[in-house]
């Protein structure tokens, strides 16, 4: 184990070592305490590709852009957190899923329902809205 302890400080330094541990520490405990609050605030219709889901259609169109570039930003650092946590402390799938549900891209829909289908995926997040007296999500039946 030393062996490995010498090589890996050949090529990181201690500093940045313990800004990694530090970094994945945050979020791990801040994906623990978001995850569960946007999951339990979702409609239970969310994940259904028949129903369509508007975003700040009724709002000014400068506001609405500055809302977009906001949400995409935000759901890239999500996507990005819950790729790392993939090797790291975290829920990196539910993680990237809140990620993609905030980024615009075509095909955006059919990713979600793809990942959110996922038996173990769908039965953690309905069992976690469950504890808050929240409805199942409803998916699209598959084709």
């Amino acid at each position: 184990m030393d062996w490995l302890l010498s090589t890996v400080q050949q090529y990181v330094s201690p500093d940045t070592l313990i800004a990694l541990t530090v970094l994945s520490l945050v979020f791990f405990i801040g994906s623990l305490i978001a995850i569960p609050i946007i999951l339990v605030r979702l409609p239970a219709d969310y994940f259904d590709i028949r129903i369509p889901r508007p975003w700040m259609e009724n709002h000014h169109p400068m506001l609405r852009v500055m809302g977009h570039i906001v949400k995409n930003v935000v759901g890239a650092i999500f996507l990005f957190a819950g790729f790392l946590m993939l090797f790291l402390p975290g829920q990196g799938l539910l993680t990237m899923l809140i990620g993609i549900s905030m980024l615009d891209f075509p095909g955006k829909r059919k990713v979600e329902a793809k990942i959110i289908g996922q038996p173990a995926i769908l039965s953690t997040v309905n069992a976690m809205r469950k504890k808050f007296g929240k409805p199942p999500l409803i998916l699209a039946p598959d084709p």
